[in-house]
């Protein structure tokens, strides 16, 4: 069992930056492939970012050069540092694990938090 909690989000303006934190408990975080996904209003919940144990990065293509996902095991913690922050980013930002290989789909993980929005005005 592994719960998950969300902290960083807020709101700035476009073009600012934002780090977004995900704490998570268990003893066997490190085998977990941890990944960040959004949801805006009336859209689906979509993949942001993932990274597995080892330290292998994935990225979706709207958020590449911009965004850098990052784990540190020994804390439990995964972050999200998001750069150049567009309008178009401003969503509910979830983190989520999964013990399986897949890392795009929402269906492929096991634990979520429970979110944090972010908010980027123009």
């Amino acid at each position: 069992q592994v719960q998950l909690v969300e902290s960083g989000g807020g709101l700035v303006q476009a073009g600012a930056s934002l780090r977004l934190s995900c704490a998570a408990s268990g003893r066997t975080f490190s085998s977990y492939l941890m990944g960040w996904f959004r949801q805006a209003p009336g859209k689906e919940r979509e993949f942001v970012a993932g990274i597995r144990w080892s330290g292998y990065t994935y990225y979706a293509d709207s958020v590449v050069g911009r965004f850098t996902i990052s784990r540190d095991n020994a804390k439990n913690m995964v972050y999200l540092q998001m750069n150049s922050l567009k309008p178009e980013d401003t969503a509910v930002y979830y983190c989520a694990a999964t013990y399986n290989e897949g890392y795009y789909l929402p269906a492929e993980y096991d634990y979520w938090g429970q979110g944090t929005q972010v908010t980027v005005s123009s």
